[in-house]
């Protein structure tokens, strides 16, 4: 593979980031990790604490030497659009380790949400609660979420860990209620199928307080996000409402009101697509980053708008001393 590199300085010490320690490797953010002058140094000896690439090296030792140096350090705004997470300090080089646990938790919740919106709306006949994607919830919602928010805790990514562990273990249990073998349902009527219709009122109505409890949740994280960027917090504002109509929907149906519980039903779906259509954008978004593509896609990063406590005590201590 040929590496066109006419100087390359790949920074060993990463101690001057606010964040301190060794972040995963950004070949997009070169601009302010290289050394803007050619040198004509080609054997490869340290200045500065930091190695000199020029054309002259052979690319296969040049990728080594990239891949060896303690890795380029990785902006603020970059490492929250890679990772949705503020940059924080963990010990060790476990994101050098390991790859980006963040896209396929993103692909677990975009693959169920996606086709269950389309089915909360009704279209082309859909219905029955969402109970034919069942298998769907388990494997895509439950599985690759839990994966992913193990992996996010081995990065050390607190917030995006505990977003996706519960996601996760929402779609496990959002999956195991329409299961009939799991009897939810069937404990309140004399069938045990959930697909039928739901028209027990005391199901209905007891299992309403899972859906209003949930956008607490997200209500929660929505706040959170505001230290991320815009289109992760829109995810939590689509969401927030959404759930709260599914709430109104199961509450009107306990009460017998069918239509206004299918018009709620109907609003939720639609909350919910605008939710999936900034998930694809953000999933996106962060593939592209990851792969260090010559284009991004922008997602409104609010990092330099909200400071952190760290970094407000910081600039205290700098402006005192």
């Amino acid at each position: 593979m040929a590496v066109n590199i006419d100087t390359y300085r790949a920074t060993q010490n990463n101690e001057n980031f606010t964040s301190g320690g060794p972040m995963e490797k950004d070949y997009g953010n070169l601009g302010s990790n290289m050394n803007s002058s050619i040198n004509g140094n080609t054997n490869g000896n340290t200045n500065g604490g930091g190695y000199h690439l020029d054309h002259n090296m052979d690319s296969d030792e040049a990728l080594k030497r990239i891949r060896t140096t303690g890795s380029l350090s990785i902006s603020p705004e970059l490492f929250e659009k890679i990772y949705l997470s503020p940059q924080n300090k963990v010990a060790g080089e476990l994101r050098k380790t390991f790859g980006n646990p963040t896209p396929i938790a993103l692909v677990g919740f975009l693959l169920s949400l996606s086709p269950l919106s389309c089915i909360l709306m009704g279209w082309q006949g859909a219905g029955g609660s969402g109970a034919s994607d069942v298998g769907v919830y388990f494997f895509f919602g439950g599985l690759l979420m839990i994966l992913g928010a193990v992996g996010e805790w081995i990065v050390g990514n607190t917030f995006p860990f505990v977003v996706f562990g519960s996601f996760g273990a929402f779609w496990l249990s959002f999956a195991g209620t329409l299961t009939p073998s799991f009897n939810a349902y069937g404990a309140f009527s004399t069938t045990s199928n959930p697909a039928e219709g739901l028209t027990v009122p005391t199901f209905n109505a007891s299992f309403a307080f899972f859906q209003i409890f949930m956008g607490v949740l997200c209500l929660i994280y929505m706040i959170c996000a505001l230290r991320t960027n815009i289109v992760f917090v829109g995810i939590f504002a689509t969401l927030v409402p959404a759930f709260g109509c599914l709430a109104g929907a199961y509450i009107h149906l306990a009460k017998g009101n069918a239509t206004l519980a299918v018009h709620l039903q109907v609003v939720a779906g639609a909350c919910t697509f605008v939710t999936c259509m900034l998930g694809w954008w953000i999933f996106f978004a962060i593939l592209l980053a990851s792969l260090d593509f010559p284009f991004q896609l922008p997602v409104g990063d609010l990092s330099h708008i909200i400071k952190g406590a760290s970094e407000k005590a910081k600039a205290k201590d700098e402006y005192s001393a």
